[in-house]
């Protein structure tokens, strides 16, 4: 029986995301490459908090390639099998930050290296070692990838593995809004654990209602942990017949939200790592949604998300 000496390993998109940060003095807006990427963002924070964690996916040979690969590496996440591509360069997001505090993302991804990582790319015996195996959509959004994440799936399932989802839906990176569903449908088909926002509960189900659309996602599914992030009202955990919700920490000092969503997730698999997932009580849901609220409530505090993750001791401080 293989030993599983690796807590999570994720597979995805890793880029640089420029975000803004004021004007030159020709008045043109400047921007910060930040390294960034749903995935290895959840992996920073997991790997913040102690737990030992691997990345499967591709950057460009390119300098920003080369950034990414050496941060990912500092921060202590396993790049074995972070690939590069000498043909198509890394992928680039621009983040606008609107007035709302929400975002709006410019994507230069056609092709970028995420997208080019293939079936062959995928390390079995990496997922064989895996207590957790996470991915997203975005590695979905083409039938390379696409071929190599549902085979990343079924071996991480057919090795014990528990299966976290996160749908992250950018719309933009989609052919059609059909094709985005049809692969959250896949995602949702195969998890034991679901982070999804509000937005996301919306837009899949078509309920308004966040209550009954995740009950109608449980009808369909059967997802033994639902995680629903709610931005400033909070999350709620649904789990077996428990619906618990906690309220999110009001920051003064919130620049923007990019990586709220993977912090948060990142500290919830940090205590399912802990617990596991057969026997939650509300007590556990509480305390895991509180530290995850924590967490991601700092991370709108920084600039960039994957190199400033919380400490466990600045979470407990806040909370």
């Amino acid at each position: 029986m293989t030993i599983k000496d690796i807590d999570v390993v994720a597979l995805g998109e890793l880029l640089i995301d420029f975000t803004e940060c004021g004007d030159s003095v020709q008045g043109n807006s400047l921007f910060e490459a930040n390294p960034g990427g749903a995935p290895c963002n959840l992996l920073a924070m997991l790997t913040k908090l102690g737990n030992k964690t691997a990345f499967i996916g591709k950057v460009g040979e390119d300098q920003f390639g080369r950034m990414l690969i050496a941060r990912v590496s500092e921060l202590g996440i396993d790049t074995t099998c972070l690939y590069k591509d000498r043909e198509v360069p890394t992928t680039l997001a621009f983040v606008h930050t609107l007035s709302n505090g929400d975002r709006d993302f410019s994507f230069y991804r056609n092709p970028g290296a995420d997208v080019m990582l293939t079936e062959v790319d995928i390390p079995e015996e990496l997922l064989k070692r895996s207590r957790i195996f996470h991915f997203g959509t975005l590695s979905m959004t083409h039938e390379g990838n696409r071929k190599a994440t549902q085979k990343a799936v079924r071996i991480a399932k057919e090795n014990g593995c528990l299966l976290s989802f996160d749908p992250n839906l950018r719309v933009p990176l989609w052919k059609s809004p059909a094709a985005a569903k049809e692969q959250m449908e896949y995602g949702l088909q195969h998890c034991d654990i679901l982070k999804i926002s509000d937005n996301e509960i919306q837009w899949i189900t078509g309920i308004e209602d966040y209550d009954k659309g995740i009950a109608n996602l449980r009808a369909d599914y059967n997802i033994p942990l639902i995680l629903l992030t709610m931005g400033r009202e909070g999350s709620r955990a649904y789990y077996k017949g428990l619906r618990v919700e906690v309220k999110s920490f009001q920051q003064d000092k919130t620049i923007e939200t990019t990586g709220a969503g993977d912090t948060f997730g990142g500290c919830v698999l940090h205590h399912i790592l802990e617990w596991g997932l057969g026997n939650l009580t509300v007590s556990k849901l509480q305390k895991m949604l509180t530290f995850a609220n924590a967490g991601a409530a700092i991370i709108t505090t920084r600039k960039g998300a994957l190199s400033v993750m919380p400490s466990e001791e600045e979470i407990d401080n806040l909370i």
